[in-house]
């Protein structure tokens, strides 16, 4: 395991655009504070969202890992950019060479994907105590841990959308090209999500209960987006005649339909690099 993880690291060593990419996701994840200074005006409503309690304990953790999965595009390109390289810089053949068996060479992979989850992961968890620490009106002990299973559902989103990226890179090779599918393949869940919502169901649940089970309407699914939560958006909503009924947990089936996508997509890497004759 580490004679792999270290062959990963090596090549990401001596990568520029990795290590600068890399370098601006965590730099983005501590500018969450910045959000702090962020104002809205909605009709005769003007809040600060500061003011909102959004660094507030428990609350923060699921803010905190709803904003920072929205920047996890940033390590889709490090890992999709180290699956093309493999091909471009013909290192993969190199490695197969030196003795390194095409299973060894998926796993490397995927041990990177945990690692950049669980770094990921940790420092988010770092982050959000500091920021909460400084502006939360509520420090008790039993109140700052509440609600921990949105870190969870952080680091099981970034390793299945992590996954992902990695089958793609192994399937379509060039990384301007993986990440064009990436993005076709966004349209068209949303495509069809949409289609099953207003043409087929006409806005019944089944179109949901379809959806969440493609792999990235399921990893949205898992984390889902906490400005809803705030009071003033539910004010907001009250004068307008509208009710937000949200179910925010996260929960144990939509972890694990991620997981499987996830042990599919390490799987699927492995037989399409096993069936080429590279």
């Amino acid at each position: 395991m580490l004679r792999l993880l270290d062959i990963e690291l090596h090549k990401l060593r001596y990568s520029r655009s990795a290590k600068i990419l890399i370098f601006t996701y965590f730099i983005l994840i501590t500018f969450i504070a910045l959000i702090a200074s962020i104002e809205f005006d909605l009709g005769n409503i003007h809040f600060r969202l500061a003011d909102q309690g959004i660094f507030n304990f428990p609350f923060i953790w699921h803010f905190n890992s709803y904003i920072a999965a929205l920047l996890k595009l940033f390590l889709a390109i490090v890992i999709v950019s180290m699956m093309s390289n493999e091909y471009s810089n013909r290192t993969l053949k190199q490695n197969l060479i030196d003795g390194l068996s095409k299973k060894e060479f998926v796993l490397s992979k995927f041990i990177t994907v945990l690692l950049f989850s669980v770094i990921s992961t940790l420092f988010l968890f770092v982050v959000t105590l500091i920021l909460g620490y400084s502006f939360s009106d509520f420090t008790e002990f039993s109140i700052v841990f509440s609600d921990m299973e949105y870190l969870l559902g952080y680091f099981i989103k970034l390793a299945g959308f992590f996954a992902f990226c990695m089958f793609i890179g192994i399937l379509i090779k060039r990384s301007a090209f993986a990440l064009g599918f990436l993005f076709i393949w966004w349209i068209f869940e949303s495509i069809l999500y949409g289609v099953l919502e207003w043409k087929i169901f006409r806005d019944s649940d089944i179109a949901e209960n379809i959806m969440q089970f493609f792999p990235l309407q399921a990893m949205s699914n898992i984390v889902i987006e906490p400005f809803s939560r705030l009071n003033v958006i539910k004010t907001a909503a009250t004068q307008i005649g509208s009710e937000l009924d949200k179910d925010y947990g996260v929960h144990w089936y939509q972890l694990l339909i991620v997981i499987v996508w996830t042990v599919l997509f390490v799987y699927l890497s492995y037989a399409l690099l096993k069936r080429r004759d590279l």
